[in-house]
């Protein structure tokens, strides 16, 4: 029975240590973007304005947006000086207007036609069966594809509705962008322009869309399909040098690309099931080798197990034979505790391996992290003369140990001892809001003061009104709470004695300390 127990345990050693050597599969994840979604109420509508990027400053966007039902939002879009799609990379022909719920659902809406050969102005009317969602236009290679790529254009702001009420947002949906490499492969054709100004947009997006499927392995999963695609491509190109309507061409080159698109998810579905087929015959031969094995070991143990029961029967054995047996026992045991200690000094020394690893991988992102950091703080140094020089557009700009000062002059107020606005002041409050808008990386301190003509609480209540109102407007102009702080401090710092009409005026100033937050 000592040596059954032995056996036994040699056996299960040897499978767990087997077990243990299978190499795991990893995955890559694809990054989560935010945006702001807007819960739009039921018939009434609501005005949201577009935020373009910092490299096309040109660009914007203005959406009406009214839920008809339960069920459908009607969304007429205005945008203008949108960029020719060549001008972003490899990979673009035309721009699609997307809706993006807090779940992460997307919704390709339509695509933003291009009017023209420079930059263009255009307008879409579209429906979605979305209450909550925000809007996003991006640049794509065709107006079918599934998701959005990471190249975003515009985005929504906060919305304005008629009625005046405040709307219910969602300040941090996330959605996961396409990450192909596709974009920065070499094989991705390139739209020159010449090409874009004499070819129909159509046409462009076919080849994309027939790139595409090639390189998601049409060629070998989806051949049919995609030589079909193909055809249709070379169809359209031959209507359109032929001279033919651009209706025609039109149709056919948008046939061409829904086969594409159809080739394209054909071969992903093809592969998939290809590679599980291919990963289920690996699985397969390493457990018949595991079985195998298993009978090996099951037959020597059967074979030790019958020689014990021949020593027990023929007591006539000698003492010799009868040691050989024991001895044969204990190099079984010795055997089953060396492997269980080498099984325990490979967990152990897996463990150190892999906490060294995650040692590295921390010092590198703490690195990627500081080189940042420091790219950021050189952009806003290299960009702080462009910035100062916006600023002087709305007041007097200084710089002192605490960051930039702007001083807002008196004539944004109606009157000397009112926090509402002269009418002016909300086209220029709009202007410095993007001004301040497109230079993310910097803290703004409002900070209100004014004479010492009156009661001091008034004065403060006065002071703090003023930092509010500001806050407020910058805040709706598209700046994150989280960057403005407002505080009113009332006659308690004047910069001149307030023995004077003229010293007095000074002591009435509105101060913007806008402070690098990096």
């Amino acid at each position: 029975m000592k040596l059954d127990r032995a056996l036994t345990g040699f056996l299960a050693a040897l499978l767990f240590a087997a077990a243990g050597m299978a190499v795991p599969a990893f995955a890559q994840a694809d990054m989560a973007r935010r945006t702001t979604a807007i819960t739009y109420p039921l018939n009434e509508r609501v005005t949201v304005q577009f935020r373009g990027t910092t490299r096309f400053p040109r660009m914007a966007g203005r959406a009406t947006v009214r839920r008809t039902s339960r069920n459908g939002s009607e969304i007429d879009l205005s945008v203008s000086k949108m960029p020719r799609p060549f001008e972003l990379g490899r990979g673009y022909a035309t721009y699609v207007l997307w809706a993006i719920s807090p779940e992460g659902q997307v919704d390709n809406l339509g695509e933003i036609k291009r009017r023209g050969f420079f930059e263009f102005d255009s307008k879409i009317s579209v429906t979605t069966k979305l209450q909550t969602f925000a809007l996003i236009i991006t640049a794509e290679p065709h107006f079918l594809v599934a998701r959005p790529s990471q190249e975003i254009m515009l985005e929504n702001l906060s919305p304005v509705a008629r009625s005046g009420r405040q709307l219910t947002t969602s300040a941090a949906v996330q959605y996961f962008g396409n990450s192909s490499d596709f974009f920065r492969d070499v094989r991705t054709p390139e739209i020159a322009e010449i090409d874009y100004s004499k070819t129909p947009s159509t046409i462009l997006q076919a080849k994309q869309a027939v790139a595409l499927a090639k390189y998601a392995g049409a060629d070998r999963d989806a051949a049919e399909e995609l030589a079909e695609a193909a055809s249709l491509l070379q169809n359209a190109e031959d209507a359109w040098k032929a001279g033919r309507k651009e209706d025609e061409v039109d149709i056919t080159a948008r046939r061409a690309i829904s086969m594409a698109v159809q080739a394209e998810t054909a071969a992903g579905s093809r592969g998939q099931a290809r590679e599980a087929r291919n990963e289920q015959i690996r699985a397969d031969a390493e457990m018949r080798k595991v079985e195998n094995k298993i009978d090996e070991l099951q037959a020597e143990i059967e074979d030790l197990k019958r020689q014990l029961a021949e020593e027990r029967r023929g007591r006539e054995l000698s003492e010799r034979d009868v040691a050989n047996s024991l001895r044969q026992i204990r190099d079984l045991r010795g055997e089953n505790v060396r492997l269980s200690e080498d099984l325990g000094k490979t967990r152990t020394e897996a463990a150190n391996t892999k906490a060294k690893l995650d040692a590295i991988e921390n010092e590198r992102k703490a690195e990627a992290e500081r080189q940042e950091r420091e790219t950021r703080l050189k952009n806003m140094q290299s960009n702080e003369t462009s910035f100062l020089q916006s600023l002087r557009r709305f007041g007097t700009v200084s710089k002192s140990e605490r960051g930039i000062i702007l001083t807002l002059p008196e004539t944004f107020w109606s009157d000397p001892r009112s926090a509402a606005f002269a009418p002016n002041a909300d086209v220029r409050l709009s202007s410095l809001g993007e001004v301040l808008a497109s230079n993310p990386d910097y803290k703004i301190e409002i900070e209100s003061h004014t004479d010492n003509q009156g009661d001091a609480a008034e004065l403060e209540s006065l002071t703090r009104q003023r930092s509010s109102v500001i806050a407020e407007r910058l805040s709706i102009f598209g700046i994150p709470n989280n960057r403005i702080e407002a505080r009113g401090l009332g006659s308690a710092i004047p910069v001149a004695p307030n023995n004077t009409a003229r010293n007095r005026a000074k002591n009435r100033r509105v101060q913007l300390i806008i402070v690098p937050s990096i």
